[in-house]
């Protein structure tokens, strides 16, 4: 699966052996099972990708949440996305153009659509260039082509 292989490219440096995509959001959210049995939750707007669950019971008593479930549906930023932007169209997904872990806001005009693939590389490249940075420290950011 294209997708699995992505994830492994953008986030392998995390740890992340991924086999089987369980489930995905509107945002581009996924859950994905790992080669050791273990739930692994990446979440592209706050530039994450770790493990949620230990094994598969773990993940079905995360899955039974309501408050872990309200936060995986992103129900009112789906709407607000869905309103400003229409319907997603085939492979792309809703997403924040400066992620939340870098100041964007979660609504309004940072709110975008973006390939599935793009969204997987662009939030793992992020994440993996800030990952050892201490909390509340400022980042430049610099786009090329």
């Amino acid at each position: 699966m294209q997708i699995l292989e992505t994830v492994r490219s953008a986030w392998g440096w995390t740890g992340i052996e991924p086999v089987d995509l369980i489930d995905e959001n509107d945002f581009g959210n996924l859950i994905i099972k790992d080669v050791h049995g273990q739930y692994w939750r990446l979440c592209p707007e706050d530039c994450y990708c770790e493990v949620v669950a230990a094994d598969q019971p773990a993940f079905e008593a995360l899955a039974a949440d309501s408050e872990f479930l309200v936060d995986w549906q992103m129900g009112a930023l789906v709407d607000q996305a869905t309103q400003r932007l229409g319907p997603l169209s085939a492979g792309r997904k809703f997403c924040l153009k400066i992620p939340a872990v870098l100041g964007g806001e979660y609504g309004g005009d940072n709110l975008g659509t973006i390939s599935m693939e793009e969204l997987i590389r662009f939030s793992g490249d992020i994440a993996r260039q800030i990952a050892d940075l201490p909390e509340g420290m400022p980042v430049k950011l610099s786009v090329a082509d």
